[in-house]
């Protein structure tokens, strides 16, 4: 199930571990049959850690979704609720298990509650609680302190949905408090880093943060070689415009159209309805989406997730290809021994042939999309945008698409890219852009509208300078002609353009943001270096041609062809290092700016 995790460099299966032993351990202070109450949000990022089988072993018996009224029945001993430390789930709880609604028949029998905080406990909630008049129900309050969650190989999460919303809008450092806590975990599991590079504000505090706590925990210092060579913390708003590029990768497609939550995508199910057999009557089309799993355990995927959605259908053919000269081996096997081998091979291939099947369904449904006039007329703004041309004028196609009432996100992502390459807009662009979208879109939006300009993604211009050609020209962030078939650089992800979080990490590891101090200075945020000691003998030393390890930790989220751009550099023959990603939540533009949407609460 989880052996993806430890192929890579950096064996995350560690930290998989290490989770999964403190849940058991908790289950295990709460003797007896369980049902467990889910905060819904929740399951998805447990799911990466342990399957249902995990939890039977451990006497669960039941699981519930956490929901108003009275709890289900359920005869067991033990309800442990696993929850957010959010207000309004405290008022859930209190509800479920309030006397006053009565308890369901089979409750009679005594049973002890208890919760499960996720990633901390928090005093306003067991307040919340003692103000409704529930808190002494509980047996155990406890903590399950899940950080960063293995997602596949190179790729780790938090999956805190609201990390950049708080951050850059509402002031709020709790997601960085518990970034510093999750790379402390990590520094206990993996070894001390040694060199830790950030930029931004958000960066500097984890910095900060992070060498609080190893001062604090000076006598407790693990004795592990460390296994990273330097952390790079990035800040999300020091690079506003990758997000809101389309990605032209083939997973960033997938999430672009269809979404990927905690590695599973939702497909729509006519494209993959078995084939009839002959003689059977017809069945009707099934109508629940497909669930598929993206990760490198599977083999094909992890091949192809990281192309330029040009070269999948390539990609695809030569796959196929290969799997029917494997299977036409059969014709050759004459002795027993051949025959015996290429029967055990057999289910390997038949896996093969299905998951070809997959993502071949995947690719026409997405090539369906991609080859429509709307998304290439969109493509094309997005890179004019991005090389600058006309940026500082009202844009026809932008008015084209608000007359035609499309999607407002759709909207909101392309006045946030012109205005990010332009530095801001001038007012009376501004101006017009926000009454073209309140008057078309309703003036609910208004709080929308402000959030975007808090967060600097929609802003009015302040200078008459636009640093963004600067940026771009030094850092080379648009590449023309970029090769999608046979990449050399990392522009190929969006087909000209390279995210600039990206060539930031690349300049860093050679020749290093000395070169780049200018640019440095134009970015929001301080640019930073620290060294943190290691215990006495535990230098590493580089063996002749080993590659240093680099974890890059993206505050406020990252995107799928982001991750694509940082494992094309970890394979570059001569670039010298490899990359593991974390990051406070995988994002593309539309969840991004959904995070930031606001509407007026009901009276």
């Amino acid at each position: 199930m989880s052996a993806h995790l430890s192929y890579g460099r950096v064996n995350l299966n560690i930290l998989r571990e290490a989770a999964r032993k403190e849940l058991r351990e908790f289950l295990d202070k709460c003797a007896g049959s369980k049902a467990i109450v889910w905060d819904e949000y929740l399951t998805g990022p447990f799911g990466l850690i342990a399957q249902y089988s995990l939890l039977k072993e451990h006497e669960v018996e039941k699981m519930f979704t956490l929901k108003g009224g009275r709890l289900p029945a359920a005869d067991v001993k033990n309800i442990i609720f696993f929850v957010r430390p959010r207000l309004e789930l405290m008022d859930i709880i209190a509800e479920n298990i309030s006397e006053k609604n009565g308890r369901p028949p089979q409750m009679h029998s005594p049973r002890d509650f208890h919760i499960l905080f996720v990633p901390r406990r928090s005093m306003l909630c067991e307040q919340r609680l003692k103000e409704q008049g529930v808190l002494g129900s509980f047996i155990n309050i406890d903590e399950y302190i899940l950080d960063l969650i293995p997602y596949d190989g190179d790729l780790l999460s938090m999956e805190s949905e609201g990390a950049f919303r708080e951050c850059y809008l509402e002031s709020d450092q709790t997601s960085l408090y518990h970034t510093a806590k999750g790379l402390m975990t990590l520094q206990a599991l993996y070894g001390t880093i040694p060199q830790i590079f950030g930029k931004g504000e958000c960066a500097r505090h984890v910095a900060n943060m992070m060498l609080r706590m190893k001062r604090e925990f000076a006598g407790s210092q693990t004795q592990i070689l460390p296994v990273f060579d330097s952390l790079l913390l990035l800040d999300r708003n020091i690079d506003l415009l990758t997000p809101l590029a389309t990605q032209l990768t083939y997973e960033g497609l997938i999430d672009e159209v269809y979404g990927i939550t905690n590695g599973y995508a939702k497909l729509p199910p006519e494209k993959f309805a078995a084939q009839k057999k002959q003689g059977e009557v017809g069945k009707d089309l099934p109508t629940e989406p497909k669930k598929m799993q993206l990760n490198s355990a599977e083999e094909l995927y992890a091949e192809i997730r990281d192309k330029n959605f040009n070269a999948i259908g390539a990609a695809l053919s030569k796959k196929a290809k290969i799997i029917s000269a494997a299977f036409e081996e059969r014709h050759n096997a004459k002795t027993v021994g051949e025959i015996k081998q290429f029967v055990s091979q057999l289910p390997h291939m038949q896996a093969a042939r299905s998951s070809l099947a997959n993502h071949t369904s995947i690719a026409e449904l997405i090539k369906d999309i991609t080859t429509s006039e709307a998304f290439f007329d969109n493509l094309t703004v997005e890179q004019e945008f991005m090389t600058g041309v006309d940026t500082d004028k009202v844009n026809t196609y932008i008015e084209d698409c608000i007359a035609q009432k499309d999607p407002l996100i759709k909207i909101l992502r392309l006045v946030c890219m012109q205005s990010v390459c332009n530095n801001g807009l001038k007012q009376k662009i501004l101006d017009y852009y926000k009454r073209e979208i309140l008057q078309t879109y309703g003036y609910e939006h208004m709080l929308t509208l402000n959030n975007l300009e808090k967060t600097g993604l929609l802003k009015p211009q302040t200078s008459t300078r636009n640093n963004y050609p600067t940026i771009r020209k030094t850092l080379k962030l648009w590449m023309e002609d970029a090769n999608e078939q046979n990449p050399n650089d990392i522009s190929y992800v969006y087909s000209g353009y390279a995210p600039l979080s990206i060539r930031l990490t690349q300049v860093l590891a050679r020749p290093g943001w000395r070169s780049i101090e200018e640019v440095l200075k134009m970015l929001p945020g301080p640019h930073f270096e620290e060294r943190q000691q290691l215990p006495a003998g535990l230098h590493k030393k580089r063996q002749q041609g080993e590659n240093r390890t680099t974890l890059v930790f993206f505050l406020g989220g990252v995107t799928y062809a982001e991750v694509a751009a940082l494992r094309f550099l970890s394979q570059m023959e001569d670039g010298g290092t490899e990359y593991i990603i974390a990051t406070t939540k995988l994002i593309n533009g539309t969840s991004w700016i959904k995070s930031l949407m606001d509407r007026p609460e009901a009276p």
